[in-house]
Parts: structure tokens; C-alpha cells; sequence
């Protein structure tokens, strides 16, 4: 069986993600970041499975955003809101 040098491996790795979010036009340069580490640590990641989506990338993702709601929403800026529209129906309905 042949495996491809590691380098390989990991410049493959983040072409492939950074292509992917070309394509689908949601360019987010920690997107190749995760794709890296997915590379680097090829045994750790095998171990952890689909953990490896739910912590640390969906978790983490979903700690930035709270982040953001609580900081751009408790400012004293009357124009500083994050989301702009809470309820995304709203508009629609």
C-alpha cells in the first residue's frame, strides 16, 4: 500500500478546503487551518472521529458567535448589534 509523504499530505489537505470554500463561496481561512491539523495529527483524529467535528470546530464556532452576540449587543454604541435581525423569519414573514 502506498502512502503519500506527509508534506504531501498536509499541502493537499489545505488546497482542498481552501478550494472547497472557493467553490462554494464561503471563503474562512480557519477552515484550512482545521484541515491542517486534521492532517498533522492523522492518529489523534482517527481516535476521536466525528468528536473532532463537534469539539473543537462546531463548539468553537459556536463559542464565537455567543462571543460576538454578548460583546457587540452589551456595547454602548447605539450601532454596534450583532445580529442585526434576531428573528431571520421576521423580515420574510
Amino acid at each position: 500500500r502506498y502512502v503519500a509523504p506527509l508534506w504531501l499530505l498536509k499541502s493537499l489537505s489545505v488546497s482542498l478546503a481552501i478550494l472547497t470554500m472557493h467553490v462554494s463561496k464561503s471563503m474562512h481561512p480557519p477552515g484550512g487551518a482545521t484541515a491542517l491539523i486534521a492532517a498533522c495529527h492523522e492518529g489523534r483524529i482517527k481516535e476521536l472521529g466525528f468528536l473532532f467535528i463537534l469539539f473543537p470546530t462546531l463548539f468553537g464556532s459556536i463559542l464565537h458567535i455567543l462571543l460576538a452576540m454578548i460583546l457587540n449587543n452589551c456595547s454602548e454604541e447605539k450601532e454596534r448589534n450583532y445580529p442585526l435581525f434576531w428573528n431571520p423569519f421576521k423580515r420574510v414573514l
